[in-house]
């Protein structure tokens, strides 16, 4: 972890994180969260229970890089459409979204055909997420 904070690959890049749906459960986006910042990024976080409309907003309005979604509740296809959904409609379709929690393998796939530039699973290494983050945004 010295290694990301020392290197800050995200140094100029705003992040959202979010919490869309009615997921309560927030320590791993909170960690990510920290990680981002650590690597440079100014890091906005929604809090829980966002709506997919509330997280396009807030990246809209805080003229974001990327939008992070922290998703366990299983929904994460309706949801991660929902988002990018709303992005495009608020003209913000550029904006880069990944997706972290408890996503099966066999859903990323469909997940990247949305739109989304990356996804991230809990035994990801936080490095890992960082220089993905880092290449998607370079």
């Amino acid at each position: 972890m010295n290694d990301v904070k020392e290197a800050r690959p995200l140094a100029g890049k705003r992040i959202l994180v979010g919490k869309p749906g009615l997921d309560g459960h927030d320590i791993g986006a909170k960690i990510v969260a920290l990680t981002l910042r650590d690597a440079g990024a100014e890091v906005i976080y929604t809090g829980l229970r966002r709506s997919p409309a509330q997280i396009a907003q807030v990246a809209v309005d805080e003229g974001v890089d990327a939008v992070g979604l922290s998703i366990l509740s299983g929904s994460h296809k309706e949801l991660v459409g929902d988002v990018i959904s709303e992005l495009r409609a608020h003209k913000a379709g550029d904006v880069k979204v990944f997706v972290g929690g408890t996503i099966p393998g066999e859903d990323h796939a469909a997940l990247r055909e949305l739109g989304v530039a990356a996804v991230f699973t809990a035994d990801m290494p936080l490095d890992r997420v960082v220089s993905q983050l880092a290449a998607e945004l370079a």
